[in-house]
């Protein structure tokens, strides 16, 4: 099940989504033996950060709900990677990347180009100030970063789009006019939770984003959209939990499919969901190009 996005080919559609267990050499190398076609780190800046104050997680009835305000070891970073570069049987390692501008865009994507076979950009976190959504929610910077790295490297440029927004698309026109390999579709989903006996915010930073199975009817018509406005691929995130779950992003216009809080109850979800869309084509005597955007023409 060979799937080729641009220049990159992962050996499945299963990828790690940023954020989950990315941030060391020792986890990123467990998931790629737990089945996944490739990984994608933790977001990376260009100076430490020790993210927002606790509680930066809590489980709702809905998902996850977190706000770690992307911690990170900044570029020391780069020691981590330095890990996996020489591993003969590693797995395609994308390396997300978070900035205020374009600038600290493209001197991260320098410092990181050669341990990655892919750069994502982090254009949608919902809950780090100066970050993220911040510069994510505006089509001309978000057009003005993606070209100013594309200038600077010759790997492939993966957008990570924020669905918190009025209309995506105009986001993945930006991406695309800037060069983009492909969008990511999507991020967290802003969202809160207060505790009822004290009558304050669960989390130290009031709101956060919110990920796991109640966000992806969300992703799914974020991918259905972007499919039919872009010509670039998409690579669909949120929610997917089952082979069942991946195929509906699938069937909307995604090639591949990111897997981020499901990692948190099985580890071997990548296997499983990479089997089970495995089985389904042999049943039904398709390849799984067959079913990228097949909901389009069901419609």
């Amino acid at each position: 099940m060979d799937v080729r996005i641009g220049k990159l080919t992962l050996s499945n559609p299963t990828v790690l989504a940023a954020g989950i267990l990315g941030s060391a050499a020792s986890s990123l190398r467990r998931i790629m033996t737990c089945g996944a076609g490739g990984v994608v780190t933790k977001s990376v800046g260009l100076t430490p950060r020790e993210g927002h104050p606790g509680p930066v997680l809590v489980e709702t009835s809905s998902g996850f709900l977190n706000a770690l305000g992307l911690p990170n070891a900044g570029l020391a970073f780069a020691d981590e990677l330095e890990q996996l570069i020489t591993e003969a049987e590693r797995k395609p390692l994308i390396v997300s990347i978070f900035g205020a501008n374009a600038d600290e865009f493209v001197e991260l994507a320098r410092t990181f180009c050669r341990f990655a076979d892919a750069l994502e950009l982090n254009l949608s976190c919902p809950h780090a100030q100066g970050y993220g959504i911040e510069v994510g929610a505006e089509p001309a910077l978000v057009q003005s970063i993606t070209r100013s790295v594309k200038k600077q490297v010759e790997l492939p440029v993966w957008v990570k789009l924020t669905p918190n927004v009025t209309d995506i698309t105009e986001i993945g026109h930006a991406a695309e006019k800037g060069g983009a390999d492909a969008v990511v579709a999507i991020n967290t989903v802003k969202g809160m939770a207060i505790d009822v006996e004290s009558g304050r915010p669960v989390l130290g930073n009031a709101f956060g984003g919110l990920s796991g199975s109640a966000i992806r009817p969300v992703a799914v018509k974020c991918v259905y959209d972007l499919y039919e406005a872009l010509r670039i691929p998409i690579v669909g995130v949120g929610g997917v939990s089952s082979y069942e779950d991946a195929l509906e992003l699938i069937m909307a216009g995604a090639k591949a499919i990111q897997i981020g809080s499901a990692v948190a109850r099985d580890l071997s979800i990548f296997r499983s969901v990479a089997d089970g869309i495995d089985r389904y084509l042999a049943r039904k005597g398709i390849t799984l190009e067959d079913v990228v955007g097949s909901a389009h023409e069901n419609h």
